[in-house]
């Protein structure tokens, strides 16, 4: 489960039941411990998993079959979890009550050892985790700042600074494309198909435009698209390819559509504010033309019911 889900000590209760004993203590050590234990004691151990899987074994336990439901032998326990059983023959013991006592200490150890190997592995993990979480709020705050949430394209603000840097870049193309009917998707689909639709233009633009190409969404349905020093005819081509792949795209409910105005920014004298007001004023009329195009209300209203 991921960093933030859950504290860390809830954690470490619902996590160790994924760990298995070989994940917690060293089995060739456990061995050879039980193997020294047997000679000097007398004493048969057999340690398996929770489940009743044989993890290590020294004497003879043939023909035994564990049943860690009714009789689970010693539990070894993690954070209140059970990972083992350990069984133990003393019929031959030299010493019992001495065996006991050291068997009992023994699963002391071992449990204390795989409680902080877990928690040291968990730790790491978490820490892990955590830092990875870190830089991916960052990297998100990074964005935030200059992208718009929505459509990945620049935001309203960023865009404006973008172009205060640009103001010695003559001519530039100033373009608004504003989206036709997105109240009419919002009224009749919803909220999410209305946010749908900004993504879907947003990503014909992004499609369609070079890299150099300045594009923002700098309001609900509108877009801005500065295209510095272009070569001729090259704004007015690329807003005929976004008109075009709006009306070439194909959706069960969706139908987008662009009103593009366009004008030029022949000097450093100009603001790039009044040219997209300029710009704006020119997607006007292109919206009325748009829409009493024929067919227009009728690819409009296809998704309807």
């Amino acid at each position: 489960m991921a960093y933030g889900s859950m504290t860390m000590e809830e954690r470490l209760k619902e996590h160790i039941k994924e760990y298995s004993l070989e994940n917690l203590l060293d089995l060739s050590l456990v061995k050879a411990c039980f193997e020294d234990i047997s000679k000097v004691l007398g004493i048969e151990l057999l340690l398996t998993q929770r489940h009743g899987e044989t993890a290590v074994e020294v004497g003879n336990f043939a023909g035994f079959e564990p049943d860690v439901v009714n009789d689970p032998g010693r539990k070894l326990r993690v954070f209140n979890r059970t990972i083992g059983h350990l069984y133990v023959k003393m019929d031959h013991a030299s010493d019992q009550e001495l065996a006991e006592r050291i068997v009992e200490h023994m699963m002391l150890q071992y449990e204390a050892l795989a409680c902080d190997h877990y928690r040291y592995r968990e730790t790491a993990i978490y820490a892990d985790e955590l830092e990875e979480a870190m830089e991916q709020e960052a990297y998100r705050i990074k964005r935030g700042e200059h992208e718009d949430a929505l459509t990945g394209l620049l935001n309203k603000t960023y865009m404006k600074g973008r172009l205060l840097e640009m103001q010695e870049t003559a001519p530039a193309a100033v373009i608004c494309a504003n989206i036709n009917d997105w109240k009419f998707v919002y009224d009749h689909f919803g909220n999410e198909e209305s946010d749908r639709l900004i993504k879907t233009v947003a990503g014909l633009i992004r499609k369609e435009a070079k890299e150099e190409y300045l594009i923002g969404r700098v309001d609900g349905d509108v877009f801005e698209i500065v295209i510095p020093t272009p070569e001729d005819g090259e704004a007015e081509a690329f807003c005929d390819r976004i008109q075009q792949a709006c009306t070439n795209y194909e959706d069960p409910y969706l139908a987008p559509s662009l009103a593009i105005g366009l004008v030029y920014r022949t000097n450093v004298e100009e603001s790039f504010d009044k040219c997209y007001s300029d710009a704006e004023y020119e997607m006007c009329y292109n919206k009325l033309d748009v829409k009493h195009a024929d067919g227009y209300k009728k690819r409009l209203e296809h998704g309807l019911k």
